[in-house]
């Protein structure tokens, strides 16, 4: 049997892939407060200049 994705209990078929309610609403405030991320880096700008405000905003 799989075990709970929070704490290695086994799951339970209503709630998996966790044990319980209380787990899989661990989970949900991991994810609604930034606990899950993926890293990421910001792509250098390959002219060296910051790009234009207004051009972001549809503004000419």
């Amino acid at each position: 049997m799989s075990k709970c994705a929070i704490c290695g209990k086994p799951q339970d078929p209503k709630f998996k892939p966790f044990c319980s309610k209380r787990c899989a609403d661990v989970d949900l405030n991991r994810w609604f407060s930034g606990g899950y991320a993926i890293p990421a880096m910001e792509e250098d700008d390959p002219d060296g200049e910051a790009p234009d405000p207004r051009s972001e905003r549809g503004e000419t």
